[in-house]
């Protein structure tokens, strides 16, 4: 069986309302999972890359997240227009989105959150 280069995981935990931590996606709909697929495919990654939905990656407060492996590279509070950024970047040019990363995790910007170096 063929190994992906590379293998993205999308948080798709939806939780009730009035749940003591958020959610990545409030209504159980991923725009960002959908996006990032579209976006893998028009690049050419189709059979090289899998984006898939994940349950909670246990990081909501950066949420919505999406983990890149094998780098293990976390992104957080990517929205559908850092889709880009990641797969432009990170899926097609091999390193971590600078477009998608080097603002605090604590704002609604999005964040690299973690990683191998």
């Amino acid at each position: 069986m063929p190994a992906f280069e590379h293998h993205v995981f999308v948080c798709h935990n939806s939780r009730p309302a009035g749940a003591p931590r958020v959610s990545c996606t409030a209504d159980g709909k991923s725009d960002l999972h959908t996006c990032l697929q579209q976006l893998s495919k028009e690049a050419g990654l189709a059979g090289r890359v899998r984006i898939n939905k994940s349950g909670c990656l246990d990081q909501c407060e950066h949420g919505p997240v999406v983990v890149v492996y094998p780098e293990a590279v976390w992104y957080g509070n990517v929205g559908p227009a850092d889709a880009e950024a990641i797969v432009q970047e990170h899926l097609v040019g091999g390193r971590s989105s600078v477009s998608a990363s080097p603002k605090s995790a604590s704002t609604q910007n999005p964040a690299r959150i973690g990683g191998r170096p």
